[in-house]
């Protein structure tokens, strides 16, 4: 039973954390605007794709169609 109290306890706790993080982030970015725009999790480019300008591509995919092997 302790258990599940204190994981009931940690885990709102943690997600407050991350929210005060990502509001502190915010503010940082808008009051230093030199340094573009903070980066949120799950949105633009990451690891899974090539960019290029503002279009994203996957790396599996070929534009012009040939095959990468």
């Amino acid at each position: 039973m302790i258990d599940y109290l204190i994981a009931m306890t940690i885990i709102p706790i943690l997600l407050l954390g991350w929210l005060i993080v990502q509001s502190i982030a915010r503010r940082f970015a808008k009051l230093h605007p030199e340094f573009g725009p903070p980066r949120e999790e799950g949105t633009g480019c990451g690891k899974s794709c090539l960019c290029s300008g503002s279009s994203c591509q996957r790396q599996g995919d070929n534009p012009r169609g040939y095959n990468n092997e």
